[in-house]
């Protein structure tokens, strides 16, 4: 079993920048493909961006693609979201995940990631 508590969320405005934290429970979280997706109200929840393993592959949504960046340290049981230039439409819950798969692909819908954590929320105004 492994938890997930994300931070760094907050009210920002447009152009504005956050960095979101999510720490894991397990010590052995290099052995999981991780993401971070985001809802917002009335909408389904959806792929953001996943990191591999080790943290040398990564993928990106397009619409946040060359704003968002992931980064981990596995050492610190911690991956980040650096999100720069938000928008109001990036406006939504965060929630990091982490994958159980053992080939430790990057996948970008929820019923391939096996945690989750409670999400933080990110409110950017106009």
């Amino acid at each position: 079993q492994v938890q997930l508590v994300e931070s760094g969320g907050g009210l920002v405005q447009a152009g504005d920048s956050l960095r979101l934290s999510c720490v894991a429970s397990t010590r052995t979280l290099n052995k999981y493909a991780m993401a971070w997706f985001r809802q917002a109200p009335g909408k389904e929840r959806v792929f953001v961006v996943g990191i591999s393993r080790s943290g040398d592959s990564t993928y990106y949504s397009d619409s946040v693609k060359g704003r968002f960046t992931i980064s981990r340290d596995n050492a610190k049981n911690t991956v980040y979201l650096q999100m720069n230039s938000l928008k109001p439409e990036d406006t939504a819950v965060y929630h990091c995940a982490v994958t159980a798969s053992r080939y430790g692909n990057i996948y970008t819908t929820t019923d391939r990631y096996d945690y989750w954590g409670q999400g933080t929320q990110v409110t950017v105004s106009s």
